[in-house]
Order: structure tokens, then C-alpha cells, then sequence
């Protein structure tokens, strides 16, 4: 098999919905390269999220393989951290507790997890917070400890399913930066899903651009602006109107589905 990180090799999915058959994937082939930074791009119903539960093993594909830190995936497994949108933390236990959960878990001595604790609290500037519970926490401090979580597991590669679409525009901000940096420590393989193409640039290596279903590859695309990117930079705005109108080519496909699919019903 390939040498990459992660090797998707013609996925396709299938759903059955509402008496129809719907293609939500179709021949999808990917090379992710160790410690890339990949955001998966596209309007709703593009098949990111479905790409990425595939290769989080939640929601396996109906053809084709995808193999992960050098294993076909068959389910989900402890190479593979996964970040929702909804934070999925325990409300009943302390931030610290749900940093260590998954450590305890796995068996570690209590001397190795209250380190670790430690260290990820401090790396995501959580340390004032760790014997509160999530119902005291703002949603991007909440998402903080939900990325620790992920971090405590040591998972080489990082699955994000529009981990800060629901923040304001500020706290989206700062958890990107927050984000690269510690992509840029821990040299983590990262796929992450958004709606946004300017979240796209501002923090990826590479952005595959996704068609309304079935879910193709539409543009696989190198970004190559320096970093840290400047979203008032003629280069940031040339890229993003390219971004943008290939984006728009696909809500106008979807918008012309709906009308059709209407006119059959």
C-alpha cells in the first residue's frame, strides 16, 4: 500500500434515504502525506463530514479502503482522534477529568496522568479551569478541552468536524491559532472539515474542495502563502475569490437538485 498517512483508495458510500438511493461518496482517492494540515471544503451536502467519519471508521465506506498510520481501518481505533462541532464532554466531570479520561482508559499510572493533565492544561491555557465542569465554560474554552482530550490520547493524526463553527468571530480566531501551534509542535496529521474558505486558507497546508453528491474531488489544491496569513493580503483574497467561486459552482448544483427533486415529488 501507499506510504502515506492516510491512503484513500476509491470510496464510495451509499445511503438509502427516504425509498432513494443517495451517492454521497464517489471514487474518492487521497494521499495525505505524515504531519500535513489538509481542510476538507464544500456547501452542505458535499460529503466532507461522511469522508471523515470514514476515515475516523464511524461510518465505514461502502467500497473502496482506507488505511490510516499504516492500518485499514475497520472501525474507529486510538491512532485517530476525532473533535466534534458539540465538544462531547462528560458534563458531570472536572475539565482535568475529562482531560484524563481516556488515559485512564488505557491503564496509566496516576503519576503519568496527572502529568499529562498538567502539561495539556497548560499548553491550551486551561490550568485556572481544571476543577471546573463544562456547564461553567464558554463554548471556545469548552472546545479547548475537548482538543485536550484528543491531545491526552497522543493520536498521530486529528480529525476535526467543524470544530469552531458555532464560536463568534474572535474565539474562532484565537482557537485557530491556538491550533497551529500546537500542529506546528506536535507535528500532527490533521483533516479538518469547514464550511468557511477562509478559515480554509488561513489554516491549511492543503485544501480539497469537494462537489455537491455525489462527493467528488472538484480541486485539490496546495496552499503556499507563509504563514502565520494575513487575511487582508492581496494573495490571502486572490485565493480566496478562486476558492469561493469554485464553492459557488456547487451551491448553484445543490440549488438545482433541490428544484429538480421538488418538480419530481
Amino acid at each position: 500500500m501507499s506510504a502515506s498517512h492516510i491512503a484513500v483508495r476509491g470510496v464510495n458510500k451509499v445511503f438509502q434515504a427516504d425509498g432513494r438511493e443517495v451517492v454521497a461518496l464517489k471514487n474518492i482517492e487521497l494521499d495525505i502525506p505524515q504531519g500535513q494540515f489538509v481542510c476538507l471544503l464544500g456547501p452542505s451536502g458535499c460529503g466532507k463530514s461522511t469522508l471523515l467519519n470514514a476515515v475516523a471508521g464511524f461510518s465505514l465506506p461502502s467500497s473502496g479502503t482506507i488505511h490510516a498510520d499504516g492500518k485499514l481501518v475497520t472501525g474507529p481505533g486510538p491512532e485517530r482522534g476525532m473533535v466534534f462541532q458539540e465538544y462531547a464532554l462528560f458534563p458531570w466531570m472536572t475539565v482535568a477529568k475529562n482531560i484524563a479520561f481516556g488515559l485512564e482508559i488505557k491503564g496509566m499510572g496516576q503519576r503519568e496522568i496527572d502529568a499529562k493533565v498538567a502539561e495539556l492544561l497548560k499548553m491550551l491555557s486551561l490550568q485556572d479551569f481544571a476543577q471546573r465542569y463544562p456547564k461553567d465554560l464558554s463554548g471556545g474554552m469548552r472546545q479547548r478541552v475537548a482538543i485536550a482530550r484528543v491531545l491526552a490520547l497522543d493520536s498521530p493524526i486529528m480529525l476535526m468536524d467543524e470544530p469552531f463553527g458555532a464560536l463568534d468571530a474572535l474565539t474562532r480566531r484565537n482557537l485557530q491559532d491556538e491550533l497551529l501551534r500546537i500542529w506546528s509542535e506536535l507535528k500532527k496529521t490533521i483533516i479538518f472539515v469547514t464550511h468557511s474558505i477562509e478559515e480554509a486558507i488561513y489554516l491549511a497546508d492543503r485544501i480539497i474542495v469537494m462537489t455537491y453528491r455525489p462527493g467528488t474531488v472538484k480541486r485539490d489544491m496546495l496552499v503556499e502563502l507563509p504563514r502565520l496569513r494575513d487575511p487582508a493580503a492581496a494573495e490571502f483574497n486572490a485565493l480566496k475569490r478562486e476558492l469561493g467561486q469554485l464553492v459557488m459552482e456547487e451551491q448553484q448544483r445543490h440549488h438545482n437538485d433541490e428544484i429538480r427533486l421538488a418538480a419530481v415529488d
